[in-house]
């Protein structure tokens, strides 16, 4: 990183814009940032690591606003910073957030933080980002180190590196901590430890589950688990974290042993249920053989029962065969018998028709006609009609042009109407144009004079608000003048207050320097270590504070008048600059105001009456040349309807003519021919009625004689003997049932009475099936006993072998949980201090900053040599100090001490002297400064580095020493800012940034 240019405005004590040539200094190497207390000195290296960062180093980051308190309120705070990074140049312009003065109304608004990143690219600035995210990451990966790691590398804080130097082993890794991201180390610890929790967890719970395993096995063998039993038991104490664990393996040869005691018992139980297996066999077969000898004779029995029976129902039998017989005879018959019922219904149908036919045809032949007269007539009106149909076409064409003509005499009406009111129109219209044009040209020459009125009240209305402001500037302008007086008073009474004080503290400055003397420790004046009559303080001799009060109270009671000159000042020149506007009275300026104001309206509504005006005179001139074409299309449109009307009518006229003499009296021709088609329709239903009804009679006489024979085949004695032997069909189908019956039931008696088997039962004595069913049950309950047995002990046989195989599985799994959990144990052990084998009690985060410490102490060593004059040397112990003692364990390692060439003895750092508390603090933080800057991503080379204060404390010899050792930071082209008030460095750092401090803001200027 080298600084070119940097740009300041309304940033901390800068209330302007400040610009920053380091382009210049950083060519002289060395250069001084110098200023009076306060001024803004290290404001200057704020600004640098806001630019980058977007905060500020220290205590500073947490400050409300970074806004100027000196800037005008609504003066934009910004920062401007040109720098080349890795070999590109970058130019970062960033903005805090602030408070600004609303736009309106009174109050302030937030304007929320902002930066733009823009590259150098062959002379032009390319924008790159404008997000806050996007620059924080790319500074960082430029950067190789976040803000805390610049601020500690390339600002050098000395007040801060003394503290560390001075610090505990807690302290110092705190700082380690956040310089060189240690976080992962103890996160490492702190994960070891969880895992040293969760695989001792892991394997409690595993024996829990191998102990659940064993209880339950002992549950079911009825024994107790190894290692259960005990007189009384103890409450069982929480385990350390490395304490070893007990085993489990010891469960499995019980386990074993229990489940071979359950496999015997079980051999026994099969060899008992097989015994009571065969002797129910035995015991079932007699029985079965008794019920079934027992069903044999119940069979036979009732075989010669229903014998008997059937015998009784003989003559019921050979009646229903007989009534089927003559059922299934008439069944023969019964078809045609209805075959001629139907013929006769439909034979008395069709002569019923044919009388009805006959009648309403009789007025259209002759009496007692034969059927070729209505055969011919029927012809004769068909051929007639046929003749009518193609006179329909005439008929429609007459309708057609009726209507046409009907209509254009309705349409000429209405054009004869519409063009009676255009006439009118025509007559009323050219004198409204004329009128309507007189008035526009009259409103056209009163609104011509609107702009001048405009501009009157505009001048008006300016002279009006300055007249007002007038009055209100005066009163202020009198006030501001009587507030500056005063407040010049107070500042000079505050100056000669602060005058005073310093003249007392000057007295009484030999009594101030004497309270610092300590007996033994040389005089900063004389040098002496003797101090014989030391000036004794006054009770009324002003301290520091007194000063710094007085000091404080002067620089108000300045501000003050300056505000005070300046508001006057302002004030005066605005009230000059409305007496220029105007100075006549403000009632006189109003009342001429309104009077233009109401001109200028009147003029505004004749300006929007004359567009009126306008849009209606253009209205009614197109008005009269619509109404002209309009009448002159009516007049043609007219005269052609009246022509096509009369044509129309004429034709219409021979048509209906030649229609009146085709329909005869008919009163329409299509009525005609609806006539001569029905009668003709009637005189073809006539004919077809007396055909049909003659077919009819002679099928009916047919049908009769075909049922008169069939029955005399059949057996009957006519058509009403046939009825009364008819079944229907269910009767018949339940005839058929009982019959069937019969047969089956003589078949199934016959078959029994045959059966040898049943024959020879009823030879045999009757069983005791008594006796038989309770032998049966007997073996019974002996059989479900012993197999009852048997199950339970195959279920106690197999549930043992399956919970010594989730046994031997929660085993198999607790053991290498076990050797994992020794594993992590050690090693949190180990990373947290803990474990024997850690010799040092180091944790593993301290350990690796006491490597880290160590290369800083070497780094430093190497300058603390030279400016000591080879009298100090840096130390760096692990062991823990007094300071550390009592702290949790496995923190040390982070020790600092002092050797001392001279005394040949180490010192705690705290025993030095300012002077060398600085050179040595400075040694520290530049050692640092190299081991995180080549620790830092990709080795960041920081071009650009401050040292700030400490140098006032140094003696002549030292300060040589020190600025050589500077000097020698500026191999390579780096360049070494120094920031201090000391006067004698102004002398010997030629190149230098001078920042002064003044009421309105500080102010910054280079020289070289």
């Amino acid at each position: 990183m080298r600084l070119h240019r940097l740009e300041i405005t309304a940033f901390g004590p800068f209330s302007g814009t400040e610009t920053i040539d380091f382009e210049r200094l950083s060519n002289a190497g060395l250069f001084l940032i110098h200023g009076q207390t306060g001024a803004g000195k290290t404001s200057v290296l704020d600004a640098v690591c806001f630019a980058l960062y977007g905060r500020v180093p220290g205590v500073r980051a947490h400050a409300d606003g970074l806004h100027s308190h000196h800037a005008a309120p609504g003066e934009a705070p910004q920062v401007v910073l040109e720098t080349t990074l890795r070999g590109r140049r970058f130019r970062f312009t960033r903005s805090p957030a602030w408070e600004r003065p609303k736009l309106r109304g009174a109050g302030t608004t937030r304007e929320n933080a902002r930066v733009v990143v823009e590259e150098s690219d062959h002379g032009r600035w390319t924008p790159l980002s404008t997000r806050i995210d996007e620059v924080q990451d790319l500074v960082k990966a430029l950067m190789g180190m976040n803000a805390e790691q610049f601020c500690q590398v390339a600002l050098l804080p000395q007040g801060e590196f003394a503290a560390f130097l001075r610090a505990g082993a807690e302290e110092r890794r705190k700082v380690l901590e956040r310089l060189f991201a240690a976080e992962i180390y103890a996160r490492v610890e702190r994960w070891l430890v969880d895992g040293r929790t969760d695989t001792r967890r892991e394997v409690q719970e595993l024996r829990s589950t191998a102990e659940s395993a064993a209880d339950r096995i002992a549950e079911v063998a009825g024994t107790v688990r190894p290692g259960a039993a005990g007189p009384v038991p103890r409450p069982r104490r929480a385990e350390p974290a490395d304490e070893p664990l007990e085993p489990v393996e010891f469960l499995l040869p019980w386990s074993i042993e229990a489940a071979g005691q359950a496999a015997t018992v079980e051999s026994v139980a099969a060899a008992l249920d097989a015994e009571c297996a065969r002797e129910l066999t035995r015991a079932g077969e007699a029985a079965d053989r008794g019920r079934t000898l027992a069903d044999r004779r119940r069979r036979r029995a009732e075989a010669l029962r229903r014998r008997a029976d059937l015998a009784e129902r003989a003559g019921e039998r050979a009646e229903s065969a007989a009534r089927l017989d003559a059922a299934s005879r008439a069944d023969r018959v019964a078809p045609l018998i209805e075959a001629a019922e139907t013929r006769a219904r439909q034979d008395e149908r069709l002569r019923r028709r044919a009388v009805e036919a006959r009648t309403a045809v009789g007025a259209m032949v002759p009496a007692a006609f034969p059927d070729e007269v209505l055969d011919k007539a029927e012809r004769d009106r068909r051929d007639e009609a046929a003749g009518l149909e193609r006179l329909r076409e005439d008929a429609a064409r007459e309708r057609r042009m009726a209507a046409e003509a009907a209509r254009i005499a309705r349409d000429a009406e209405h054009l004869e109407l519409r063009e009676a009111e255009l006439s009118a129109r025509l007559e009323e219209l050219p004198g409204r144009v004329e009128e309507g044009r007189a008035e526009l040209n009259a409103l056209r020459v009163r609104v011509a004079g609107r702009p001048g009125a405009e501009a009157a009240v505009e001048d008006l209305v300016r002279r009006v608000e300055a007249a007002r402001r007038r009055e209100t500037v005066a009163p202020a302008l009198a006030a501001a003048e009587d507030a500056y007086r005063t407040a010049v008073d107070h500042a000079q009474e505050a100056l000669d207050r602060l005058q005073a004080l310093r003249q007392d503290r000057l007295d009484g400055m030999a009594a101030s320097l004497a309270s610092e003397l300590v007996a033994g420790e040389p005089c900063l004046v004389c040098g002496s270590p003797d101090h014989p009559a030391p000036a004794a303080p006054r009770a009324d001799t002003p301290t520091p504070e007194d000063e710094e009060d007085a000091q404080a109270d002067h620089e108000r009671a300045q501000e003050r008048r300056e505000d005070g000159k300046a508001r006057r000042a302002e004030l005066r020149a605005e009230l000059d600059g409305l007496l220029e506007v105007t100075e006549e009275p403000l009632d006189a300026l109003t009342e001429a105001l309104a009077e233009a104001q109401t001109s200028l309206a009147a003029l505004a509504a004749d300006a929007a009456l004359l567009d009126d005006l306008e849009r209606r005179l253009a209205q009614t001139e197109l008005e009269l040349t619509q109404a002209r074409e309009g009448r002159e299309t009516l007049l043609r449109e007219l005269t052609g309807a009246r022509t096509r009307h009369d044509e129309l009518t004429a034709e219409a006229a021979r048509l209906r003519a030649s229609l009146d003499e085709a329909r005869g009296e008919d009163a329409t021709l299509e009525a005609r021919i609806d006539r001569l088609t029905g009668e003709a329709d009637a005189l073809r239903a006539a004919s077809d009625a007396l055909r049909e009804s003659a077919t009819a009679g002679e099928e009916l006489r047919a049908a009769r004689d075909a049922v008169d024979g069939a029955a005399s085949a059949a057996g009957f004695q006519g058509v009403d003997d046939v009825r009364a032997h008819a079944l229907d069909p269910a009767s018949q189908e339940a005839l058929r049932r009982r019959l069937r019956a019969f047969d089956d039931e003589d078949a199934a008696v016959r078959a029994l009475l045959e059966d040898p088997d049943l024959t020879a039962a009823a030879e045999e004595p009757a069983p005791d099936l008594v006796a038989l069913q309770d032998a049966l049950d007997l073996a019974r309950r002996d059989a479900r006993a012993a197999s009852s047995a048997l199950d339970r002990a195959r279920q106690r046989r197999e549930r043992l072998a399956a919970l010594h195989a989730e046994l031997e599985a929660a085993v198999a799994a607790w053991r290498p949980a076990a050797e994992r959990h020794a594993v992590v144990a050690r090693l949190a052990g180990l990373a947290s201090g803990n474990h024997p084998d850690n010799h040092r009690q180091m944790q593993l985060s301290a350990y690796v900053l006491a490597a880290r410490l160590e290369q800083v102490v070497a780094a430093a060593n190497e300058r603390l040599a030279r400016m000591s004059a080879g009298r100090y040397a840096l130390e760096h112990t692990t062991e823990r100090a007094a300071a550390d003692t009592g702290r949790r364990k496995g923190t040390g390692g982070l020790g600092l001490r002092v050797a001392d060439a001279w005394t040949g003895q180490s010192r705690d750092p705290a025993t030095l002297s300012g002077g060398e508390s600085f050179i040595t603090s400075l040694a520290l933080a530049l050692g640092l400064a190299d081991v995180v800057t080549g620790e830092s991503a990709g080795g960041a080379e920081i071009g650009t580095l401050f040292v700030d204060e400490g140098f006032g404390t140094l003696d002549a010899d030292t300060l040589d020493e020190v600025m050589d050792v500077l000097d020698g930071l500026r191999d390579g082209g780096r360049a070494v800012g120094v920031v201090s008030h000391v006067a004698e460095l102004r002398t010997r750092i030629p190149a230098q940034l001078r920042i002064r401090k003044e009421r309105t803001g500080s102010t910054a200027a280079v020289t070289v």
